[in-house]
């Protein structure tokens, strides 16, 4: 089954994030070699793609795990919850309509 995995962003982020970001990535890219990654990625601060030193205020993943407690021992793994990048991290099932 899709999880979505939420994440709200610690104010001025930025920095560990882009400390952590080469291992984050990592994680997600086994995903997507594993076929399982559906959609990643950050929410700029801005109306922007590129916000600079704005930064994000936090990540959507659409991923597939055997069940919720995976998803969320995986969500809770992630090197940006341990480098305190997020503030809040919401983890539930997601039913994909479309495309």
């Amino acid at each position: 089954m899709l999880y979505a995995i939420i994440s709200e962003d610690v104010n001025n982020s930025l920095e560990r994030r882009l400390t952590a970001r080469p291992d984050h990535l990592a994680r997600l890219e086994t995903l997507r070699d594993e076929g399982r990654l559906v959609l990643a990625g950050p929410h700029p601060a801005i109306d922007s793609e590129s916000p600079g030193d704005a930064g994000f205020s936090g990540s959507l993943v659409v991923a597939e795990f055997d069940d919720l407690e995976s998803a969320q021992a995986w969500a809770d793994a992630d090197p940006f919850v341990i480098a305190g990048v997020y503030a809040k991290v919401t983890v539930k099932p997601f039913k994909r309509v479309l495309p």
